[in-house]
């Protein structure tokens, strides 16, 4: 049986790791990249555990197996985490309702990903109401950032609810930068 919870051992933070690097972009063929989505980033067993420590990401369980996982990493992460620092010097000017994004209660989606063989199964709605769940009551939304080629991804994110707020380029790729609001 499927369920969603947070991750609360160590055995767990390694599988999330092992899902993230089968998943990443340059260990999957274009094809597969555009048919089945990829994640963009490698987390680390130590960036998974400190990020762990602030705040438990959530995963899906099939019995003593992560199906999927959807990272939770606060703005304070930005202290260990590079890529997090990237995406922050991005949105460093972006403002929502005429205010500074940094001046709302949020916090980042690291990265969401399935396994292929779970995929279509609806996980990624479990993943986010799990998040929402936990989350709601002290942040307004959940912010990521999407590369614009990840398709799948994109709507994705559009059927839980995420909106667009800005596009960015970078020395990587473009981005979508998408809110999930909870106000």
């Amino acid at each position: 049986m499927l369920y969603a919870t947070t991750a609360s051992n160590k055995d767990e933070i390694h599988q999330i790791h092992a899902l993230n690097q089968k998943n990443l972009r340059q260990n999957l063929s274009p094809s597969i990249q555009k048919e089945e989505g990829f994640v963009s980033w490698l987390y680390s067993i130590e960036l998974l555990e400190k990020m762990h420590q602030l705040a438990p990401s959530v995963i899906i369980k099939d019995g003593d197996i992560v199906a999927g996982y959807a990272l939770t990493t606060l703005k304070e992460s930005a202290e260990f985490h590079p890529d997090l620092q990237i995406v922050f010097q991005n949105l460093q000017k972006l403002q929502l309702n005429n205010q500074p994004i940094f001046n709302y209660r949020f916090y980042c989606m690291g990265q969401i990903c399935i396994a292929k063989e779970y995929r279509g199964k609806g996980l990624v709605n479990m993943l986010y109401q799990k998040h929402k769940e936990l989350y709601h009551k002290q942040y307004d939304f959940i912010l990521t950032d999407i590369a614009t080629k990840n398709i799948r991804s994109i709507k994705a994110h559009q059927k839980i609810g995420f909106k667009t707020i800005h596009t960015y380029v970078d020395d990587i790729d473009e981005w979508q930068v998408v809110i999930w609001d909870w106000t």
